[in-house]
């Protein structure tokens, strides 16, 4: 089975956008309130074109006695409408952007829960983080900040074009003949924008990763004395992520001078032949005020127009990578089989299974049943396949050649949720989340009993430190489980367990944190948990597993010996060979 690469970026920047702007129809009202607030202050600037031209002419062409009060007045008046159509173009279309990150950011997390396992092998946590975090705040650009600068000052550009036209159209057209070249600019722009954008959000993910990655191991960085190491591994890809975002700077720094000196020219040539016409009383001075104030105008939108690409083209990037995890394939569903408790008869019948083909099998064509409430252990090196054997079971992972069966029937023929329903974990590495003893227990049956809860947190042992800390149950665990000790969150573990209830039980190493007295009482405590029900228990230590119904010695992928304890140490073979060793120890 070949474990999938992390998803790449999908389709095309127009598709993605699309796709994007698909996420704001369910506020679209609230958006057009804002679209209208843009066309206002668009009309704005062609205005304050309009009131360049009655000043000037009411003031020196026809000395109009008016104008004294009329001109302030409109600018007064100018200038709230400016400020009104500011605040509505804003306010509105960011409201809507938050939305969109809001659902967004929700429906990848949600995606994350039902990936596969698989995919989980083959990307990093924090190329997962970066997304959920980073990435998708460079979609808020896209959505609010650049649609919103990318509306309003289109409006403004044509509101003054118009303008220009209303004028003089003559000099108009002359102004817009190279509106062509200009256009090709933005497009290579763009372009550059994009790609620097894609490696600006991959750099980023190195960040998250290796911060994560130290974090999440301090105490190994600070037992090993590995600060040095983790801050030479931080800083490549902190220089990495600075190298990438100065590109991004560069292209944005270079692409606005070059796009206004352009403009420039064609505004020199708009002067000269509006001089032309003014000296040859061909046109008014306030009629030539007007014009170049409106042309002039055009300047400011056209270059945050420029400005706006960047993030835009990073918010179409980032966009593309969240939706090329939105649209990876999740886990499959299973089939339609639905049972409200298994007996527990478990069968595998020819299973091989590989992770990658590089590596090699896994598994190679297991034979093996466990009946309904019997005990299996698995001993065997590290390595030899005994905890993918058992992931199987729940389907973290599809078999690549034969079958899996509970109660005769496949797995892969149940729901999903329904077969996992019968199974509880109990593994090495203990997961608790930052909450309360009691719902980290309870965790996935939030509608459990508190007298339930109790009980479970009785039999695992749990009360025996809990009756000690001053909340009781309600003791916050701090993150990971970092406010008690290893033996403390195995306890939480098995206490969970025991509160799913299920028929079928597997203990991946489940009392390897325990001190001597407490598993003693977690070995008694799992022997009652273990009556009735089927329990595959995968162990290093052999004197935990002395008194199950059968043992299977793996080595290499395969089962090289069955049998239980004594039969096994009388053949004399590996299982008997890892027991001596064990002892001599």
């Amino acid at each position: 089975m070949n474990v999938p690469a992390a998803p790449t970026v999908i389709a095309s920047p127009r598709q993605v956008y699309r796709r994007l702007l698909g996420y704001a129809r369910p506020w679209i009202g609230t958006f057009l309130i804002g679209v209208l607030g843009m066309a206002l202050f668009a009309a704005t600037d062609a205005l304050l074109a309009y009131l360049v031209k009655v000043f000037l002419g009411g003031a020196f062409v026809e000395r109009d006695p008016r104008v004294i009060w009329l001109v302030p007045l409109g600018a007064v008046g100018l200038f709230f409408l400016r400020g009104v159509g500011d605040y509505v173009s804003n306010y509105f279309p960011a409201s809507v952007g938050r939305r969109i990150i809001k659902t967004l950011r929700g429906e990848l997390f949600a995606k994350y829960l039902r990936l596969p396992v698989s995919w989980f092998d083959a990307t990093s946590t924090g190329e997962m983080l970066s997304r959920l975090t980073f990435n998708i705040e460079q979609v808020a650009e896209a959505t609010t900040n650049a649609v919103t600068v990318l509306i309003r000052d289109t409006l403004t550009i044509i509101a003054l074009l118009g303008y220009l036209f209303w004028m003089n159209w003559q000099l108009a057209a002359f102004a817009l003949v190279l509106a062509p070249f200009i256009s090709w600019l933005i497009r290579r722009i763009n372009s550059s924008f994009r790609r620097y954008s894609a490696r600006i959000q991959n750099s980023m993910a190195d960040v998250t990763r290796v911060a994560k990655e130290s974090f999440d191991g301090q105490r190994v960085v600070r037992v090993f004395n590995a600060q040095a190491r983790q801050e030479a591994a931080f800083e490549v890809a902190n220089e990495a992520n600075r190298h990438s975002n100065m590109r991004l700077i560069n292209a944005r720094a270079m692409s606005n001078p070059v796009v206004q000196f352009i403009a420039a020219i064609g505004l020199a040539g708009v002067l000269y032949f509006a001089i032309s016409q003014v000296q040859r009383q061909e046109m008014r001075v306030d009629d030539f005020m007007s014009f170049l104030t409106a042309l002039l105008l055009i300047t400011a939108p056209l270059r945050r127009l420029v400005n706006v690409f960047g993030p835009l083209q990073q918010g179409i990037a980032a966009g593309a990578s969240v939706f090329a995890v939105l649209d990876a394939a999740g886990e499959d569903e299973g089939g339609q089989q639905r049972v409200a408790r298994v007996k527990g008869d478990i069968e595998y019948r020819g299973v091989s299974f590989m992770y990658r083909a590089d590596k090699g099998q896994v598994l190679r064509d297991i034979d093996l049943r466990v009946p309904a409430g019997r005990t299996l252990a698995i001993v065997g090196r590290s390595g030899s396949g005994k905890s993918t054997l058992v992931a199987l079971l729940p389907r973290f992972y599809d078999a690549d050649a034969g079958s899996v069966r509970l109660d005769g029937i496949d797995v892969r023929d149940y729901a999903l949720a329904n077969l996992r329903d019968q199974v509880a974990v109990v593994s090495q590495e203990v997961v608790l989340f930052n909450d309360t003893i009691r719902a980290n227990i309870a965790f996935g049956h939030p509608d459990a009993s508190p007298a339930r809860v109790e009980a479970a947190a009785e039999a695992a042992f749990v009360m025996d430190f809990a009756r000690d800390l001053p909340q009781g149950l309600d003791t916050l665990v701090g993150d990971r489980g970092a406010l008690l000790s290893g033996g403390q969150r195995q306890r939480i573990s098995i206490a969970r367990a025991i509160l799913k209830d299920t028929p079928v039980l597997v203990l991946d190493e489940a009392t390897s944190a325990l001190d001597t007295e407490s598993e003693r009482h977690i070995q008694a405590a799992l022997a009652r948990l273990q009556s009735g029900r089927t329990t595959l228990v995968i162990a290093h230590r052999l004197s935990t597993v002395e008194q199950a119904d059968e043992i299977i010695v793996m080595d290499e992928g395969a089962i090289v010996e069955r049998g239980a304890h004594a039969a096994l140490l009388a053949r004399d073979g590996v299982y008997a060979q890892l027991h001596r060793l064990q002892f001599s120890a």
